[in-house]
């Protein structure tokens, strides 16, 4: 009975040791996926940056970071930081997002966006987004943009961060970090959200 248990404890550690490795492996297979995408995108027109993409995958808990910045020419993450989600996308299922491109929902919308024109709004300077997709055709007219917030934690954390009405919300200091990307860059960056 001793080794039966002693056995039964092994393969648990044992699968547990391969599950954490088959997270980060899919995770990083998704954003290789994702940084795919978004090359053929931006190689077919000439007002996109083929340089700088920024990638957000949902499907990480949003304590974590899960806004990557990548270099497109090496496929490396050279920054990353907490994104909030919207509210609307809850579905009261630890874990498990839902998302939408109607208005007044709150949630967000999955999809490629093109990052528009810098204005001052509700929290200082944000950044229009431009849906390019069926599934965020609406981001423009639902006020979808890009946006620092006070209360989105800097650094990982054990727990859930705060929501937003639907927009991919930052922290201030990463805020000003992919700012100056955007400011400097001499075309249109592209932001995919995914799941």
């Amino acid at each position: 009975m001793k080794k039966l248990f002693i056995f039964l404890f092994f393969l648990v550690f044992v699968f547990s040791s391969f599950s954490n490795k088959d997270e980060k492996t899919v995770v990083q297979e998704k954003l290789n996926s994702q940084i795919k995408e978004v090359k053929d995108l931006v190689n077919r027109y000439s007002k996109y940056n083929k340089e700088i993409g920024f990638f957000i995958d949902m499907k990480i808990e949003s304590g974590k970071y899960r806004f990557f910045v990548c270099n497109l020419k090496t496929n490396e993450i050279i920054d990353e930081g907490l994104v909030s989600h919207g509210l609307g996308s809850e579905t009261g299922i630890e874990g498990e997002l839902k998302f939408s491109n109607e208005n007044h929902s709150f949630c967000t919308s999955l999809g490629k966006y093109s990052i528009g024109n810098k204005y001052i709004g509700t929290y200082g300077k944000a950044y229009i987004l431009y849906g390019l997709d069926a599934t965020n055709s609406n981001a423009f007219s639902r006020n979808i943009v890009l946006h620092q917030f006070e209360s989105v934690p800097y650094e990982e954390q054990g727990q859930f961060i705060c929501k937003s009405l639907g927009c991919p919300m930052v922290n201030e200091l990463f805020f000003n970090r992919i700012g100056e990307l955007i400011d400097h860059s001499k075309t249109k960056i592209i932001l995919s959200v995914y799941y």
